[in-house]
């Protein structure tokens, strides 16, 4: 038997069960739910073809295919709507595989406990696989399970993702320092490689100078409305996301929607900006035309596509994302908010602001860090940064010259004068980002 009736988020009549309960009853009958709007993209038949390939599996896996956009009981998250589905289930072990969210198109996988299976490398992969690129829910679905009862997620997505990351295993950008990245099932980055062979330290250039250079340009005048909305296709990939989220919250679900994983390659990563540019735009759209931050929202949304538009890697992605940041805070009106964090703004917002020196300096910087890299400079270990590439080289983001990068020059925000100062929006808008 296989379910597929739709549960509308709406109107539910009180002291009834959940539409999460529903789907998890559903569940308890038949390892395969399929709501009605997917009927046509996996039909009966392909549902019994599901049912009957977990079965051989012999493992405890529940496919839960439900469209999930922002407003509905789950906020669109693929993550909250696993996490209800899951409190009921009375199970002990349990794999779950979701549709997509309103930021991916593609599978999830849950699996509790967490990592026995690699479950969520495992169906992340197949939105890697060239030959599933356009195949139908169903396939996908099919290969998903297929990859979970191998066993050997991770070796399958490092295997699909091999081409986008050279070939090499190493991942361009990903806060491994000058070493190579971390796998897909680690999530956790090599730590920065500041010390060459020897003990010979690489002495870290901050683009100091370039700040401030800023300080002698003279402000123009705001740039009007920009509020041309284009509709993006995005298909989020692997595990978890860490990026700012268009729930309303800049990090939500601790800190899951702000960025892709470490280990995302950065086509994942670019269409994951694209969607937080659009969903910023949306907000604006939606707001008080009169509400205070509604011009600083502007400015960073016309930031934000100007160099997206131009990005040409991880740390120009990861600059949009903090200009989209900026524009929640505006727009959400947000108190002297801390910026993303300085050492890698892939790890989201920053939770304090800490004295930092870099190493083969006397002098010191007050950086906006998260609460990881915040403990690694408490504990006198390098933090694990975001790189670039100069001269054929990888490098912490932070050594480019500061004519070169904005980013460099800016930290991301966190060397930009506080409370006053332009702001990055400001600095795209006068034309900063394409100096270098």
């Amino acid at each position: 038997m296989v379910a597929a009736t739709a549960f509308p988020a709406a109107a539910q009549v009180p002291g009834a069960p959940s539409p999460g309960e529903k789907i998890a009853e559903a569940l308890g009958t038949s390892p395969v739910y399929v709501d009605a709007s997917y009927a046509d993209s996996v039909p009966p038949a392909r549902q019994k073809q599901l049912v009957r390939q977990i079965e051989e599996t012999g493992l405890p896996i529940k496919v839960a295919l439900v469209p999930l956009v922002q407003g509905d009981a789950y906020d669109g998250d693929a993550e909250a709507f696993a996490g209800v589905v899951r409190d009921h289930i009375d199970r002990r072990e349990l794999i779950l595989v979701t549709g997509g969210d309103k930021l991916s198109h593609d599978l999830h996988g849950y699996e509790w406990p967490e990592g026995k299976h690699q479950v969520r490398v495992a169906v992340g992969a197949v939105g890697f696989l060239d030959e599933f690129k356009d195949a139908g829910l169903a396939a996908q679905t099919e290969k998903a399970i297929e990859l979970i009862a191998r066993g050997d997620g991770t070796k399958a997505y490092e295997d699909a993702t091999d081409d986008l990351r050279g070939g090499d295993g190493g991942r361009d950008g990903d806060g491994g320092g000058l070493s190579q990245g971390p796998s897909a099932a680690d999530g956790e980055g090599g730590g920065s490689s500041w010390l060459l062979p020897g003990g010979v330290v690489v002495a870290v250039v901050l683009a100091a100078a370039g700040l401030f250079a800023f300080a002698g340009v003279r402000r123009r005048g705001r740039r009007g409305p920009h509020l041309a909305f284009v509709g993006l296709r995005r298909r989020g990939r692997g595990r978890p996301n860490r990026y700012p989220s268009a729930t309303g919250s800049p990090f939500a679900s601790p800190q899951a929607v702000f960025a892709a994983s470490r280990t995302a390659d950065e086509a994942a990563l670019r269409r994951q900006t694209e969607a937080e540019v659009l969903a910023l735009g949306e907000a604006i759209q939606a707001a008080d035309a009169s509400r205070p931050g509604m011009q600083g929202a502007l400015d960073a949304y016309a930031a934000a596509g100007k160099v997206l538009d131009a990005a040409r890697g991880l740390p120009d992605l990861a600059g949009v994302l903090a200009l989209v940041t900026s524009g929640r805070d505006a727009l959400e009106g947000t108190v002297s908010p801390l910026p993303l964090c300085f050492f890698n703004p892939l790890h989201g917002r920053a939770e304090r602001r800490i004295h930092w020196r870099p190493l083969g300096r006397r002098d010191q910087l007050h950086v906006a860090a998260c609460e990881e890299c915040g403990a690694a400079v408490r504990a006198r270990r390098a933090p694990e940064v975001l790189t670039d590439h100069v001269d054929g080289r990888r490098v912490p983001y932070f050594e480019v010259p500061g004519e070169q990068s904005l980013w460099a020059a800016t930290g991301y925000g966190s060397l930009l004068p506080e409370p006053a100062g332009e702001g990055l929006a400001g600095l795209v808008g006068r034309g900063e980002f394409g100096r270098g």
